[in-house]
């Protein structure tokens, strides 16, 4: 009995390093998500954005973590809603809800490079926002474009 129970155990050791050393298969890689997310959602050029930057009806919105923000700023009067909590932020009936998601205005999510707000925009719509957009390139492409920077030491959390 006892060898059976070594041998039960040296194999179920052989398997379980052998399943660890295996490729995990995923429903969606984070291309396949970024496609769909690009393909059902507004995508504004940093110029476009711009544009609206100081319009009342429009709502910035900075998904990047505090860490970001402190290290190159972010667009001044942007709402800081880091990606990790947008949900919690999202829902009405949630306590953590900023008030600016349902405010009636147009929200325009922006990160580093584009792809998180491109994912964050399409979560709110699936939360039932649909007046949403993000800004491709995201705050790069805004401050390569020239866009209004407010600087670290003034970017504290609002």
């Amino acid at each position: 009995m006892r060898l059976v129970s070594s041998l039960a155990l040296t194999c179920g050791l052989v398997l379980a390093s052998a399943h660890a050393g295996a490729q995990v298969e995923t429903a969606k890689s984070v291309r396949d998500l970024l496609t769909e997310a690009n393909a059902l959602v507004v995508t504004l050029t940093a110029e476009d954005a711009i544009a609206l930057f100081g319009d009342s009806q429009v709502a910035f919105v900075d998904i990047r973590e505090q860490s970001e923000l402190d290290a190159s700023g972010r667009i001044p009067g942007a709402v800081h809603a880091p990606r990790g909590m947008l949900e919690f932020y999202l829902d009405p009936s949630s306590p953590m809800h900023l008030d600016v998601f349902s405010s009636g205005k147009r929200i325009l999510f922006y990160c580093a490079g584009g792809g998180r707000s491109a994912l964050a925009a399409q979560t709110a719509m699936e939360m039932g926002l649909s007046n949403v957009a993000h800004v491709g390139g995201g705050f790069r492409a805004w401050v390569a474009a020239g866009g209004p920077v407010e600087q670290p030491a003034a970017a504290g959390r609002r």
